[in-house]
């Protein structure tokens, strides 16, 4: 799953070439709060990248996906960890997300939502964020795993 990383990685790089640093940063940051737990400053942290990320047809996927991830921090910030559905991907900003599942092969949805609004915002955030860059790599493991999950279902097994 490291090389189809990599491949989405080189794809989303040509719809995701640069972002102001602050904007990259709080993209990054956006990330790193939810991983380690910090829900609170995640909802903050996806606001703020909310309201820096321009709107575009492409930003739509990343704006989608920041939503997701500010509506699963502040769930989880209350003590509710079944993952929020509220806010999905469009059919349009799935050609932007990592995993895509036909329907009969999709055991929840939620976590599917989730697991690729969290994959999109590090991958934009590593390609945008080069002052986050290195403390990224170290979650490439982790972002390699949420793949590895989904192999079976993407018939790669």
């Amino acid at each position: 799953m490291e090389k189809y990383l990599d491949d989405y990685i080189a794809r989303m790089r040509t719809h995701y070439p640069r972002f102001p640093s602050g904007t990259a940063h709080e993209i990054a940051s956006a990330f790193l709060a939810f991983k380690f737990g910090l829900y609170e400053n995640a909802v903050r942290e996806c606001a703020h990248a909310l309201s820096l990320v321009p709107d575009s047809p492409t930003n739509a996927a990343l704006k989608k996906a920041l939503a997701i991830v500010q509506a699963n921090a502040e769930d989880r910030n209350n003590s509710k960890v079944t993952p929020d559905l509220s806010v999905a991907f469009t059919p349009e900003e799935r050609m932007f997300v990592a995993i895509n599942l036909p329907a009969d092969k999709i055991e929840d949805p939620g976590t599917l939502e989730l697991d690729n609004a969290l994959i999109l915002i590090y991958v934009v955030a590593l390609i945008t964020s080069s002052d986050d860059e290195e403390m990224l790599e170290e979650h490439r493991r982790m972002i390699v795993r949420m793949l590895t999950d989904y192999k079976k279902a993407m018939g790669m097994e």
